[in-house]
């Protein structure tokens, strides 16, 4: 065939056409102005009229299915006989794949379209084609040349501890010298994060979904747009993800956990928890709307069937809309009987405040958790020296491995080896993290103690002034199991949670004495405090600086 020097000048008019295969090259020298204006210099040299230009933004030379290039198809296609130059201001502009570049060739002459380029001359001789053959070949080479120097940097990286993948929610990257980009807490989404996996961890969250409504109640929280909220594959991602304990791994590259340079959201062993959670019977997905709206569906029952009652709202004939609790089990002499929410919930509600506490219990149990604090810390200490001595072992271990990697007789043992070696590094990446926590712990617990003191004081506030989840969170929490409802009587005696009951029978079977103690001692125990003596208990003398509390059972 003739070359394309020899054709006829046939051709008027010409196409644009530029690629850039990421956001960074728009900046830089081959961007698509540069190439776009060598494409036009050309065009005005060979007297073509420039009629479209196309661009291609962020799309690899790899690909055969690029948005830019079928526009140009088609557009190609739509002008009938009448030919167009299809100008590219260099071979790797137009593809960077041997395979691809011969099809999109075939695909724009078919289309009435003639590939040309200042660069270089496309003909159909042999050698043209051996000289474009050549050209895509390196084009091809200096693309997987590229993919294979970034996976490899990235994998040192990662190996290191610097996590290189797409970001998730609560973490941005930020750039830093000597370090490069690198991972830090993104609030408030990273509270939000935290606050949700630590909800699920310790049943606050009952399933998935509720951590799904939580995120989507958050006006901080990213939503997928197109999906008018998140995905519940988002959340499952969020909870199983090893990045928020502080760790990072590349499954894919056979790089095994190991301890991130980036803070965590949560500790090991709140995410150890939760993949202990997720692996139980899954719950199905409950009716969101009413969810929110009934917080006691699903723990009160029906005291004929002992079956849990549901809710259901219910419109009268004027358009009020009522809401109710009812029995749904067929058989059951209350099957159908709706009692109406507000009674339900207020006769709840004082439920509750008939279990607050006085305040001298609440202060001598403060001094309790004290005590049990110091207790802990003691014992942490001693945890903490044999969490070193596994580190040791550990080290020692995997030096034991690599020397036998240097002496093994055969390939396949000392792969054998390696996978030792990253179960090691596992264990000691996890090691490490818990050892962390227990030298944090003098500091959490204080925090953790007023936190559970303001609970037991008051629970009712909770349930008046919480949100959703922790209404949902609160019936769990002050008593051991469902509590049966009668919708002429309401509540059976329910049974209260260990704390509750543990602190009635403090209440009940305690009395003061002095200080000096009761002569032949009596069985029981007894707690030293320091503070005031309660209305009505002081001794002859006054009010005692200490005093004791003698079980009497």
């Amino acid at each position: 065939m003739k070359s394309t020097n020899n054709e006829p000048q046939d051709i008027e008019c010409a196409v644009i056409y530029c690629r850039v295969s990421s956001t960074k090259q728009l900046d830089e020298g081959d961007g698509l102005s540069s190439q776009q204006h060598k494409c036009e210099d050309y065009a005005r040299r060979k007297g073509y009229s420039v009629v479209k230009v196309v661009h291609d933004r962020g799309v690899s030379g790899g690909m055969i299915d690029r948005p830019g290039m079928r526009d140009l198809l088609s557009w190609l296609l739509a002008q009938g006989e009448r030919k167009h130059a299809v100008i590219i201001d260099d071979i790797s502009r137009f593809s960077r794949d041997v395979t691809v570049h011969w099809q999109l060739r075939d695909l724009l002459e078919k289309a009435g379209g003639r590939l040309e380029s200042p660069a270089m001359t496309f003909g159909h001789s042999s050698d043209d084609k051996l000289v474009e053959n050549l050209l895509a070949s390196v084009s091809q080479h200096q693309r997987e040349k590229i993919a294979e120097t970034s996976a490899n940097r990235m994998k040192a990286r990662i190996e290191s501890g610097y996590w290189v993948f797409r970001t998730m929610p609560g973490y941005k990257y930020v750039q830093t010298k000597g370090e490069g980009k690198v991972l830090v807490r993104d609030e408030p989404v990273a509270s939000i994060v935290a606050e949700g996996i630590e909800g699920f961890a310790s049943g606050r969250f009952v399933s998935q979904t509720d951590v799904k409504l939580f995120f989507e109640a958050q006006p901080e929280f990213p939503i997928q747009k197109s999906y008018g909220g998140i995905r519940l594959q988002k959340v499952t991602d969020i909870l199983t993800h090893p990045l928020y304990a502080g760790m990072v791994q590349a499954v894919k590259w056979g790089i095994p956990l190991r301890k991130g340079n980036h803070e965590a959201l949560i500790s090991v062993k709140t995410f150890e928890r939760v993949q202990e959670r997720l692996t139980e019977k899954a719950y199905a997905p409950r009716r969101t709307k009413l969810a929110k709206k009934f917080p006691l569906t699903g723990f009160i029952r029906c005291s004929d069937c002992k079956n849990p009652m549901r809710s259901c709202d219910s419109r009268s004939g004027t358009g009020k809309l009522y809401s109710y609790y009812l029995c749904r089990t067929k058989g059951c002499v209350s099957y159908g009987k709706s009692v109406r929410q507000e009674k339900v919930e207020a006769q709840f509600a004082a439920l509750l405040k008939s279990m607050r506490p006085t305040q001298g219990v609440i202060d001598i149990v403060r001094s309790m958790f004290a005590d049990a604090g110091e207790h802990r810390a003691r014992q942490a200490e001693v945890t903490a020296k044999g969490l070193a001595g596994n580190l040791k072992r550990i080290d020692r271990e995997v030096e034991k491995f690599v020397d036998m990697i240097a002496d093994a007789s055969s390939a396949h043992a000392a792969c054998a080896y390696e996978r030792k070696i990253d179960k090691l590094e596992t264990e000691k990446v996890l090691t490490t993290q818990k050892l962390a926590e227990l030298k944090n712990l003098s500091r959490r617990l204080p925090e953790k103690v007023e936190l559970a003191l303001s609970f037991l004081s008051n629970p009712w506030k909770i349930w008046d002034f919480g949100d959703h989840s922790m209404r949902k969170l609160l019936p769990r929490m002050a008593f051991s199991g469902r509590i049966s409802y009668d919708r002429k009587t309401g509540y059976r005696t329910p049974q209260a949670s260990v704390i509750f009951r543990f602190l009635d029978d403090f209440t009940q079977n305690c009395k003061m004495v002095p200080g000096g103690g009761i002569e032949p001692p009596t069985r029981g125990f007894s707690i030293h405090c320091s503070t005031p003596e309660l209305p009505g208990h002081g001794t002859a003398a006054g009010n005692a600086p200490h005093a004791a509390w003698v079980g009497c059972n």
